[in-house]
């Protein structure tokens, strides 16, 4: 059952994910380069964030792949981006499972009917890996304009669909 997510704290995909978690109740946490830099400047103390010794960006990603159970990365394009791509190749290097969730529509606003898919394939990988600490990434805002929008809405899709769906389960055994 998934408790925490934690991401690295930079624009876009991994703010999303850490902002799902507050708006849900999911503890979150993850850890930063120092400094808690991001493209848009140090990141904010809301975020319950570890702080590293160094500011290098691929130490943050390696060390938030070691210390959660799985990976899911969200971008808007079919094609990771350098800084994304480490993080898969850091993954499989580490031997932790690792799900790439991509906008094949292009829609601003995710339709939970229309991702039925893709959020299944997120609620499978959750539950095959047995993840209960998931590390949310993917790229920076700059890099795929409207990533942590479209992150947001699928973290949520997939919220309302679990939960539809554990209600559904929850009626039909009473």
């Amino acid at each position: 059952m998934l408790r925490k997510i934690i991401s690295g704290g930079q624009t876009g995909a991994d703010r999303a994910g850490l902002d799902f978690a507050i708006e849900t109740g999911l503890e979150h946490g993850g850890y930063v380069p120092k400094g808690r830099k991001a493209e848009d400047g140090r990141i904010a103390d809301r975020y319950i964030l570890v702080e590293l010794r160094t500011s290098s960006y691929p130490a943050r990603t390696r060390k938030n792949i070691e210390e959660s159970d799985g990976t899911v990365i969200f971008s808007r394009e079919r094609f990771l981006s350098r800084g994304t791509k480490l993080t898969r190749d850091y993954a499989h290097k580490l031997g932790k499972p690792v799900l790439h969730i991509y906008d094949t529509r292009k829609e601003r606003i995710p339709n939970p009917d229309s991702l039925r898919l893709e959020i299944q394939a997120l609620t499978d990988f959750l539950r095959s890996n047995k993840i209960a600490v998931l590390n949310v990434a993917g790229p920076r805002e700059s890099n795929e304009p409207g990533v942590y929008e479209w992150t947001l809405n699928m973290l949520r899709c997939f919220l309302s669909r679990t939960v539809s769906v554990a209600g559904s389960a929850d009626a039909a055994r009473q």
